[in-house]
């Protein structure tokens, strides 16, 4: 890497990194926070866990059906505007689910969070692919989406802490969690709006050497992406290999979902420590989740192998849960967690810099969008799956061998994915 490509990565990393970093941590932290907040609120509103389990996952069917014209929009009003929207109405509806009552207002919010969510995971890797030269794009997704777990190891001991405030001015501590979290993204969003830049060619934190240097490069990517894959919108949506990544993502979602929705639960059950310190355990394995998925990353761009390090980070995934279903120490089921957390978290990284890698253009704002609908039913499946099986079994066993099976079958799709390897 010449030292002109270095320095302009460097500058762009530093001006766009961060805040999407941050804006992620907000987004996820706002999905799962009704995790926490299930700690008083399903007592307080008396929901069983096939309700909480329906109401967690019915966001995603709100989210898989707005997913692709959402992210059609974006490519059409621009990256900036259209996250901006989305960024500040999630924040305004996920306020407004501190004013939940009953089973049908928690589905009616969940499903409206859904709605306002729409296209924001695609519409950011489509961003970055007007930023980003390829074969720095799998460490700086990492670096990104370790927002994932970062947002549980922050907003472990947050919401934890947000819920001590019970009955301040006459409202339950878990109304404040959405209160407090949603009214952080309406901030964020708003100042999106004012610093994000449309493309390098607007750049004015960039020398003109710069900015004509890192449009050349993104337009030779883009040619070669086209040459290599796919630039229209309609081929992306009839390429098998597209639908296989969905699905592949589907059964990646379905224990990744399905542990971050219900691992307090899990915890506090193991445990039977209070509250706040099961808000503070629970961020555990998110921290070593967090390390993985940047060390994972880092590594593929580095080596230029793409499909060893998906398939080898989802077998410890997998691998990680069988043993925390069969163990009998909790000391072991819980270490065991931590190691599934790190393989399921590495390879979230490694994933989205495959399709980017042949996606072009609007095929890749809609192929993007495609795979994120596809899989986003498992967000819906798995918690609310775990919650009906929780709702028959007395522990928590039956429901992580059945995010393990999951696992492997992603594990299976990655090793057998039909695409070049290597960059």
């Amino acid at each position: 890497m010449s030292s002109t490509e270095k320095e302009i990565v460097r500058k762009v990393t530093l001006r766009i990194v961060p805040l999407l970093f941050l804006l992620w941590l907000v987004n996820f932290l706002d999905r799962v926070n009704i995790s926490f907040a299930a700690l008083q609120m399903n007592e307080e509103l008396h929901f069983t866990p096939a309700v909480f389990g329906f109401g967690a996952g019915i966001f995603f069917l709100g989210y898989i059906l707005f997913e692709i014209p959402s992210n059609l929009m974006l490519y059409k009003f621009g990256a900036r505007r259209w996250l901006t929207r989305i960024i500040v109405s999630w924040g305004l509806v996920s306020m407004a689910q501190a004013w939940i009552v009953g089973e049908h207002s928690l589905y009616a919010l969940r499903f409206l969070l859904g709605v306002a969510e729409a296209g924001y995971l695609p519409g950011m890797l489509y961003y970055l692919t007007l930023w980003v030269p390829s074969e720095h794009r799998a460490k700086v997704i990492a670096q990104i989406m370790s927002a994932n777990t970062v947002a549980v190891i922050i907003g472990a001991p947050l919401s934890g802490l947000i819920l001590q405030m019970d009955s301040a001015l006459g409202v339950s501590g878990w109304q404040w969690v959405f209160i407090i979290e949603g009214g952080i993204a309406v901030l964020l969003g708003i100042f999106t709006f004012f610093y994000l830049t449309d493309k390098p060619g607007q750049a004015s934190w960039l020398s003109l050497q710069e900015r004509t240097w890192l449009t050349n490069k993104l337009a030779n990517d883009k040619v070669a992406a086209g040459h290599a894959g796919i630039s229209d919108v309609r081929a992306a949506f009839r390429a098998p290999i597209v639908w296989m990544l969905g699905v592949l993502y589907f059964f990646v979602g379905l224990g990744f979902f399905g542990l971050t929705i219900w691992l307090p639960q899990i915890v506090k059950q193991i445990s039977g420590y209070s509250i706040l310190t099961v808000s503070m355990i629970s961020a555990v394995p998110f921290i070593v989740g967090a390390l993985s998925m940047i060390l994972n990353g880092k590594h593929s761009d580095r080596s230029g192998e793409r499909r060893w390090h998906l398939t080898f980070a989802l077998l410890i995934g997998a691998l990680g849960l069988l043993v925390s279903a069969m163990a009998t120490s909790p000391l072991i089921a819980f270490i065991a967690v931590c190691f599934s957390m790190a393989g399921i978290s590495g390879a979230l990284g490694v994933f989205w810099s495959v399709p980017s890698a042949f996606l072009t253009g609007q095929a890749a704002a809609g192929g993007l969008a495609l795979i994120n609908t596809i899989s986003g039913l498992s967000g819906f499946l798995g918690p609310y799956v775990i919650g009906f099986i929780r709702g028959l079994s007395p522990d928590f066993s039956y429901s992580l061998y059945g995010m393990a099976a999951s696992l492997l079958v992603a594990t299976l799709l990655a090793a057998t994915l039909p695409f070049n390897a290597r960059r």
